[in-house]
């Protein structure tokens, strides 16, 4: 349960080493800015293929460690307004239901991840790619929320990467992750994208 969840990441928090050097949290929003800078021609140019760039992008969000920093939910809101506009000339039903797919294979491979590789997978030092206090805090918002923390750490980034690898070291039964992971995949989707779709239908914008 939730506190076998707390045990297990407590055992495996290391010190930061002394003289470490990582970015601060506002170096994160800075570095999904840049991102974000950088993927929109890039979406401009692909076209209906942006959907693969896009699915490619979301599932390492959600799914692996090292895509914490990735603008999930600003590159959804982007991509719902680039198809309202027709850059992207697909149905927004079509562009959900591949980002859809691909946020709940990612929440499955964190929690696998989780499954199989137990409390080490927690146990580096702090680095570019991976810190402490987000493993601390995904695992204080499970054990607030619980199950339910699968769904609603998709709207919240960073959070988002880390609690579906915490499921996975606590043993929260596989069915029950998979659905509550289905369920808030699903709607993620859904909500930030239609929120981009109907910002992008906006005759100003």
């Amino acid at each position: 349960g939730n506190r076998r969840v707390g045990r297990c990441i407590h055992r495996s928090q290391a010190r930061p080493e002394p003289g470490s050097r990582y970015p601060l949290e506002t170096d994160l929003t800075v570095e999904s800015h840049v991102t974000i800078a950088i993927l929109t021609p890039v979406l401009l140019s692909l076209g209906p293929a942006a959907l693969l760039l896009v699915m490619a992008i979301v599932f390492a969000d959600s799914g692996l460690l090292i895509g914490f920093f990735l603008p999930g939910d600003s590159l959804l809101f982007l991509t719902g307004a680039f198809v309202a506009s027709g850059v992207i000339s697909l149905p927004l039903w079509l562009l959900t239901l591949g980002v859809a797919a691909a946020a709940v294979a990612g929440d499955q491979v964190g929690y696998l991840i989780g499954r199989r590789l137990g409390p080490r997978v927690f146990s580096r030092p702090d680095s570019r790619v991976f810190r402490q206090s987000h493993a601390k805090a995904a695992h204080e918002f499970f054990d607030r929320h619980g199950s339910k923390a699968v769904i609603l750490a998709r709207f919240i980034p960073i959070v988002r990467t880390f609690v579906p690898v915490v499921a996975g070291i606590g043993r929260m039964p596989r069915r029950r992750f998979t659905l509550y992971n289905v369920i808030g995949g699903v709607t993620w989707s859904a909500l930030i994208l239609a929120a981009g779709f109907w910002f992008g239908g906006i005759t100003f914008v």
